[in-house]
């Protein structure tokens, strides 16, 4: 009993946990989360983990800052239950963009978000496509960043698309969008971006690369607005693209992004199931593909102490 693989779900994640589950054979643990009148949280877990190397998952999307909250609660409950060790599974880590101080009087916010897990407890950590990977040093634990881009290019594979050209939305993701481009055997473009505030204010002055008469595919870490998208897929479109997509591994969805999505050229955007606490409801342009079976396998291989860098394979 003490080497059954036990995953639990936080409010943030439970069809992901399902997904998980299911890919793992075994049932979700059982728990449950109370909210009371003021706000307040409260964790329960309703089995025994006394021994046990227990998998907690939970995405710290809307509401963000509650659901980061649970985590720490939950973390903090296994290890006072006794727990062996606990390991978070956070599919999407909301704040991985304070990552530096960029700013006069401005916080670190990954930091202290690195540091509040490690206070609870936790014993290893999980993601995925962390917005800096450097987060990874923020922790003193072991921190497995794995990457969408194989789930996603053989989402795109299925589309039959032809001649296309991988697009980064600006210069930054550039390596991240060379790794699709290999996948995919297309070529790469990158569009030149400056961000004008932290309010998504943002222009496209060009775009670097032959994308005329080619199926544009446009990848990206996350989206909120879908205003970086939309930008971009107009001015692939003024450059002569022929289609333009969107693979983009966590769909925030925020605001007025699904009327930026469709009044924009993109035809479809595929994301991950990494957040499903969604502020507004999909557009029907969205495709969403399942990184479940790769999560499961990096806790199959992780609970049976075996090597987990075949997974990172960007």
């Amino acid at each position: 009993m003490a080497d059954e693989i036990r995953v639990f779900g936080g409010s943030g994640s439970p069809r992901l946990t399902g997904a998980i589950c299911e890919c793992l054979g075994v049932e979700p643990g059982k728990g449950e989360v109370l909210r009371f009148p003021e706000g307040n949280l409260f964790v329960r877990i309703q089995e025994n983990v006394r021994g046990r190397e227990v998998y907690v998952v939970q995405s710290t999307a809307f509401p963000a800052n509650d659901n980061f909250v649970e985590l720490l609660f939950w973390i903090d409950a296994f290890k006072r239950a006794s727990a062996a060790s606990v390991t978070a599974i956070v599919p999407y880590f909301s704040y991985a963009k304070g990552d530096k101080k960029d700013e006069p009087r401005v916080s670190i916010r990954a930091r202290v978000c690195a540091d509040a897990i490690e206070a609870a407890g936790v014993d290893r950590m999980i993601t995925m496509d962390l917005h800096a990977p450097q987060i990874q040093g923020f922790f003193k634990v072991p921190v497995d960043d794995l990457y969408a881009a194989p789930v996603l290019c053989e989402a795109i594979k299925q589309l039959g698309l032809s001649d296309i050209v991988v697009v980064s939305p600006d210069a930054g993701f550039a390596k991240k969008a060379r790794a699709y481009a290999d996948r995919l055997g297309a070529s790469l473009a990158i569009a030149d971006k400056q961000r004008l505030d932290h309010k998504g204010g943002m222009v496209i002055t060009k775009v670097i690369g032959d994308v005329a008469g080619k199926t544009a595919v446009i990848v990206d870490d996350f989206t909120v607005s879908c205003g970086t998208l939309g930008r971009v897929a107009d001015a692939l479109a003024e450059s002569g693209a022929a289609d333009v997509l969107a693979a983009v591994t966590h769909g925030v969805f925020a605001g007025d992004c699904m009327d930026v999505l469709e009044r924009c050229c993109i035809r479809k955007l595929l994301v991950t199931d990494t957040v499903e606490t969604q502020a507004v409801p999909p557009s029907a342009k969205v495709q969403v593909t399942s990184v479940a079976p790769l999560f499961a396998e990096a806790i199959r291989r992780i609970h049976n102490r075996q090597s987990i860098s075949v997974l990172f394979s960007s």
